[in-house]
């Protein structure tokens, strides 16, 4: 099994009917764990890579009826190195 995740940002909230949907998806094989977080407009899903895809959980959230914008980063990139103090 390989775990991965992705996060996504949406635009609208999601209603009550894609929030009762996207609690189904955990019923599908393969999707381990999702996590909606209202505030910063994502939600995170946790999925076995060698059961599904992220295109297909991509579909799976927009048949769900959810709003998506775009795909976030899981990390920041790292940030460019100060130059030294001259002496």
């Amino acid at each position: 099994m390989t775990q991965l995740d992705v996060l996504y940002r949406y635009g609208v909230p999601p209603t009550e009917a894609s929030v009762v949907a996207m609690a189904k998806m955990r019923e599908v094989y393969g999707v381990r764990h999702m996590v909606l977080d209202e505030a910063k407009k994502t939600v995170r899903v946790e999925y076995d890579a060698t059961r599904l895809t992220e295109p297909v959980i991509h579909q799976l959230l927009r048949r769900a009826g959810l709003d998506i914008v775009e795909t976030m980063p899981m990390f920041a990139p790292p940030l460019p190195a100060e130059p030294a103090a001259a002496s």
